[in-house]
């Protein structure tokens, strides 16, 4: 028996077999969950469902646009009628426009820096919001970061602020939901090439980068990822909340 096996699990943000959240999910499934998806738009949808219908006949797919707040809550509503609970959540979204990426930072127009702000971190916030009516023998919801929060990784931009709001927003979830036992947590991996990532000018050359000063000399791979994941949604974590926790093979610790 897995981990999580009976749990029922939320997942956002798979785009393609490549997508951290996908790496999640497929743990998680691994480990026994029956797991919901959503897609942000018809341009990923075939992509998302042939990856949903690899999984099992017990999966769902459901279209949401993390920006309305009533899409938000149609998902919510779908998975009470079919499972009448939710025990996990994976929110893996961050989205800004490519010119806020392309640009310094300190040229980023207003429009860009809150559709990245709405889309990184308030959907967040939106998702945990709906879902924890859902949890009431308590979950745990997790968050996918990056080292950017903390530091400033050139051409990351925009990203590095949502990102630090993000981790922000696990921590005062964290707070806000503990005594429902409901736990928030946040994976802070290192450069994984993704649909997103690829928008970063110069991220290969921040993956040789990591290659060469984290301690064991190689990039995170995605699965390593997923491993981290279940391990925060399980018992074995279940005194873990309002915690980064960084799965970049140690590149996090180096000064130099």
């Amino acid at each position: 028996m897995g981990s999580l096996e009976g749990k029922i699990g939320l997942v956002s943000g798979v785009a393609n077999c490549h997508s951290i959240a996908w790496a999640v999910a497929q743990a998680w499934h691994d480990e026994g969950a029956t797991l919901v998806f959503t897609y942000h738009n018809e341009r990923h949808y075939r992509n998302v469902q042939a990856l949903v219908d690899s999984l099992s006949s017990d999966s769902m797919l459901l279209h949401c646009d993390l920006a309305k707040d009533e899409d938000v809550d149609i998902v919510r509503r779908a998975i009470a009628d079919k499972h009448n609970r939710l025990d996990l959540l994976l929110h893996s979204v961050a989205y800004a426009p490519p010119e806020a990426l392309k640009e310094s930072f300190i040229q980023t127009g207003k429009e860009g820096f809150l559709k990245t702000l709405e889309m990184s971190v308030y959907s967040m916030l939106a998702l945990t919001r709906h879902a924890t009516p859902l949890m009431s023998q308590g979950g745990s919801v997790l968050a996918i970061s990056y080292y950017g929060a903390k530091k400033v990784i050139p051409n990351y931009n925009i990203m590095g602020v949502a990102k630090a709001a993000l981790e922000s927003t696990v921590r005062y979830l964290a707070y806000d939901l503990g005594s429902q036992n409901i736990r928030v947590n946040g994976i802070s991996p290192g450069p994984v090439d993704t649909l997103a990532a690829r928008g970063v000018r110069g991220f290969k050359s921040i993956q040789e980068k990591y290659e060469k000063i984290a301690p064991l000399r190689r990039n995170v791979v995605a699965n390593e990822i997923g491993k981290t994941a279940v391990f925060l949604a399980s018992d074995a974590a279940s005194a873990i909340t309002g915690q980064i926790i960084y799965t970049d093979c140690g590149y996090s610790v180096m000064g130099l």
